[in-house]
């Protein structure tokens, strides 16, 4: 394979997708604040419109927070089909220049472009035109990074948003990672980056500072990739035709629960976003796992498979209560729930696209 300095990677992603489809598509909507999502008091919000998030609402986040974040805030009811549509012409037109093309959601992708289908034509300007396409077959606008690898194209998409296009050169790339907050890092989530910062890591020049024998220790079988990336190195290619095994969600509580009663309450968010990424990818699966962690760190799953995948969301729910009921009443707390559906049956395609909750 082509050393990755040599590699030529584009990073699209659409901006505030879901929110500006219902935008394009209800002229009442645009230039206010729209979530699209559930408005009832247990909903969340999957994507905020840039008004909204000008009043800190954010995709993942509880909609009744939302609603008193930004009092006038437009709920819309997601559309899938719509954006699954969307997402079918964006893939066409990425397809007019590379066969190597990795989505991460409907409204994001990763392109190998090193060797392309027009070869007189360089990376930026294979993401210039990809823009403009989009806008013109679409109406809607997307943003761009190019880098020499995936690490530093997804920062670039994230640099000039919206509607921007940001190009990361290979002399750049060591010196743009370190002073940005290694929060914002693809692949260091909140609890990964509250190690960090406790470990006296929150910036990439802080993590540039660690060996790899420390981040190995520390992080397992991550720590070789953050300790190349915040080096601006990242070796992982792009990956056609990536095939997901599982969709699940977790959360971790501030308060640990005792009771059935605030279990089931709190795996209602979780079975949402769950059913969410089913609803997205056109998958739903057969195999359901129960994830509890307990407040001493101890870790359980409970399983069972049907002869047929879930078909609706209620079932989802019916069967993750049937095994979460029998480990109450619990004495010592529960810190963490999560659900997870496996052996996918791919109803729509070959591909997984999970939604994505971190716009």
């Amino acid at each position: 394979m082509e050393p990755a300095q040599r590699r030529k990677i584009i990073h699209i992603d659409m901006d505030a997708f879901f929110a500006s489809v219902e935008q394009r598509d209800n002229p009442e909507l645009r230039g206010k604040p729209v979530a699209v999502g559930g408005s009832s008091q247990r909903g969340v919000v999957a994507a905020a419109s840039y008004e909204a998030r000008a009043f800190g609402v954010r995709s993942a986040m509880p909609s009744v927070t939302a609603r008193r974040k930004c009092p006038e805030l437009i709920f819309v009811k997601p559309r899938f089909d719509v954006y699954r549509a969307v997402s079918d012409e964006m893939r066409a037109i990425f397809a007019e220049y590379t066969p190597i093309i990795e989505p991460l959601s409907l409204d994001e992708a990763y392109l190998d472009v090193s060797e392309t289908l027009n070869g007189a034509l360089s990376a930026t300007e294979i993401a210039q035109q990809i823009r403009a396409k989009i806008r013109e077959r679409t109406n809607l606008t997307a943003s761009a990074g190019v880098s020499y690898n995936k690490f530093l194209a997804k920062l670039a998409s994230d640099h000039r948003k919206p509607d921007g296009l940001f190009v990361i050169t290979p002399k750049m790339g060591p010196a743009f990672v370190e002073p940005l907050p290694v929060r914002k890092f693809h692949g260091v989530g909140p609890a990964t980056a509250a190690k960090m910062k406790r470990l006296g890591i929150e910036t990439g020049f802080d993590l540039k500072a660690q060996s790899l024998a420390f981040m190995q220790q520390q992080f397992g079988k991550a720590g070789p990739y953050y300790y190349g990336v915040a080096r601006g190195v990242d070796e992982r290619p792009v990956r056609a035709h990536r095939i997901r095994k599982s969709v699940g969600a977790e959360n971790t509580f501030f308060a640990d629960l005792f009771t059935f009663e605030a279990a089931r309450e709190a795996m209602e968010p979780i079975v949402d976003k769950v059913w969410r990424h089913c609803e997205t990818a056109g998958a739903h699966g057969r195999t359901l796992t129960l994830k509890v962690k307990y407040a001493d760190f101890q870790q359980i799953t409970r399983s069972r498979t049907g002869m047929t995948p879930f078909a609706t969301r209620a079932e989802l729910e019916r069967q993750s209560l049937d095994l979460l009921a029998p480990l109450f009443p619990c004495d010592k707390g529960v810190r963490l729930l999560g659900v997870s559906l496996s052996s996918l049956d791919f109803a729509q395609e070959s591909e997984t696209l999970q939604l994505s909750l971190g716009l």
